[in-house]
């Protein structure tokens, strides 16, 4: 009797263990499933803005670009240094079809639509404004897939491509942005605006915003008949939409005339994006034609394109020197102690647009005087060459422009050759919104005739400052 009591207790108990596991192991598989369904979940969701988690790249992007027959056979030129037919979507907007000279190494054609039924009454302008315009509305309407940005120029504008999409990749292209930069010249945004994208640096415009603005673009030309250029009528036509100009120093307008090299040596803390108006300024590099001097920056840019343009600023204390570096460019090299901020500021080497001394210092950005007097200049090494070693990149620098200059032994005009040694520069997003230029040693060498420079990530509470 006592053991049948006993054997059923038993029994009880192990039924009441394996119902505690069981029910252990649904609620188990509950939460595995409930994990499955909801990830699965967000998959979908993030499949569905088929954006999420893929970087920004050029596939994402269509260039709109105009252009006339007329200018094609000459501008073609600049937009082939820049244009990759493999990697690269949009096209070239021409007025007619009177043309003869194209390949398949350039964009597509597009013939622009008639825009004689608008209105144009700026007195002594080009109605063409109307229909650059409408690039923007004629290029949303291609209708190409997977775009995130709709980015335009004009047919000599110099996009910088690795560059444009290393700066987009900061915004959120799902949201409705307008991004470009204004014009160098004071005179110039006090005339037209200081707050639109100017149409020859290039401007982006995210893609909800652009299929919104293409499709009230032309109402906006009916009521803007007055203004000068394109630009204007699309910030104009944003401005009526509720969205501002997002600016990024890296589109440059170049509102300028002659020798660029003060603006060049003096880049912003922002990636090159895009250089305007090649054929109003000197040659970038001594004895080059411009063409052949903008190849040359593209070839230093290939290697390293998110430095291409880069200030780094160091001090010889031997000799009291002052190295700008211009990455990819120049090295200026002062036979003083120059206080930083001083040599951030940009030497007038320059004219302005408008031919008239009375505006030969209006422009936007901080300036130092570039002596009249080139002997009393600091000596300028342009980039000769760049290449790539396992160790890191090497970039050589030479003076291209001889000046009948007497000097000692202390002088930088001994130095014939300077050799700067760098890492790729791979800008991460914390890095684009908060950037921080990067610093500089002056090594050892065994040559008085040669400088030898290794750029590199500055310390945390590192100070750049000339040397007591």
């Amino acid at each position: 009797m006592r053991s049948s009591r006993f054997n059923k207790s038993l029994f009880n108990s192990r039924l009441k263990t394996l119902f505690s596991v069981a029910s252990f192991l649904c609620l188990i598989l509950y939460l595995l499933s409930s994990l499955f369904f909801s990830s699965s979940n967000t998959r979908i969701s993030l499949h569905d803005d088929h954006s999420a988690f893929i970087p920004t790249s050029l596939d994402h992007i269509v260039f709109g670009i105009a252009s006339t027959a007329n200018a094609w056979s000459k501008r073609k030129e600049y937009v082939n240094m820049w244009w990759n037919p493999d990697k690269m979507r949009g096209c070239v907007f021409m007025d007619n079809d009177n043309f003869f000279d194209y390949d398949t190494t350039s964009p597509p054609i597009c013939i622009s639509n008639d825009t004689s039924m608008f209105q144009y009454t700026w007195h002594g302008g080009l109605r063409s404004a109307i229909r650059v315009a409408r690039v923007v509305s004629e290029t949303v309407a291609l209708n190409h897939s997977n775009v995130r940005w709709f980015v335009f120029g004009d047919d000599d504008t110099l996009f910088f491509p690795e560059n444009l999409v290393k700066t987009l990749s900061k915004y959120d292209h799902n949201l409705w942005y307008y991004i470009g930069s204004n014009s160098e010249s004071y005179v110039q945004n006090r005339h037209f605006s200081f707050s639109m994208a100017y149409g020859g640096a290039g401007f982006a415009i995210s893609y909800p915003l652009a299929k919104v603005l293409a499709t009230v673009l032309d109402s906006c030309l009916e009521r803007y008949a007055h203004l000068y250029g394109s630009d204007g009528r699309i910030s104009s036509c944003l401005a009526e939409l509720g969205v501002a100009l997002t600016n990024e120093p890296g589109f440059h307008q170049m509102d300028l005339t002659g020798d660029a090299f003060g603006l060049l040596m003096t880049h912003p803390m922002r990636p090159l994006v895009s250089l305007h108006h090649p054929e109003r300024l000197d040659p970038i590099f001594p004895h080059m034609t411009q063409s052949n001097a903008l190849r040359h920056l593209y070839e230093a840019a290939k290697v390293d394109p998110h430095r291409i343009l880069q200030q780094t600023i160091c001090y010889d204390r031997w000799y009291s020197w002052t190295i700008s570096i211009s990455w990819g460019y120049a090295v200026e090299v002062f036979g003083v102690h120059v206080l930083l901020p001083d040599v951030l500021r940009v030497p007038v080497t320059f004219q302005p647009w408008m031919e008239t001394r009375a505006f030969r210092t209006f422009f936007n950005f901080d300036m130092r005087q570039h002596h009249h007097e080139p002997c009393r200049r600091a000596v300028v090494f342009h980039l000769d060459k760049v290449y790539s070693t396992e160790n890191g990149i090497t970039s050589i620098y030479r003076i291209m422009e001889q000046q009948n200059c007497t000097f000692g032994m202390t002088s930088p005009r001994r130095i014939q050759e300077i050799k700067v040694y760098s890492q790729k520069l791979n800008l991460d997003l914390k890095q684009l919104q908060a950037p921080r230029r990067q610093c500089c040693d002056i090594l050892p060498s065994s040559s008085k005739r040669l400088m030898e420079i290794n750029i590199r990530t500055c310390h945390k509470d590192e100070l750049v400052h000339k040397q007591p």
